[in-house]
């Protein structure tokens, strides 16, 4: 994949520069992620929460799919060996540091009450 103007070191550190924006990351590393169980987690507006993730898409950091009205994101597979570099160490970071941890145990406590909400169904035991 070529770089384009945007996969720029200088732009690739702003992007990341941001705590809303490593929150983000730090929950989509744990795998596909709809926005509305990123704005619970987070506790912040869908609105905020979604021009991060416009930021984070153009940085080449995240891809984005539609399924109906929901809107899912995930880590983006990046070519670039500056970019795999920043963000193996920037996942390492995430597991030893305490506040991100906290974050997704409470993500993963609401995932599971968002998707019986969507499912329609209640928690299988």
């Amino acid at each position: 994949m070529p770089l384009s103007d945007n996969a720029e070191p200088a732009f690739l550190f702003h992007t990341l520069s941001d705590p809303t924006r490593l929150r983000l990351l730090n929950l989509l590393a744990s795998g596909e992620t709809c926005v509305c169980e990123l704005t619970d987690s987070l506790r912040l507006v869908q609105p905020k929460v979604s021009r991060h993730l416009a930021h984070l898409k153009r940085a080449g950091l995240v891809e984005a799919r539609r399924d109906g009205k929901w809107m899912y994101y995930r880590w983006a597979k990046h070519g670039d060996p500056l970019v795999r570099h920043v963000l193996s160490g920037l996942r390492e970071w995430m597991t030893k540091s305490a506040r991100m941890n906290g974050e997704r145990r409470r993500h993963e406590r609401i995932c599971c009450r968002i998707n019986r909400k969507k499912s329609g169904g209640t928690p299988q035991k």
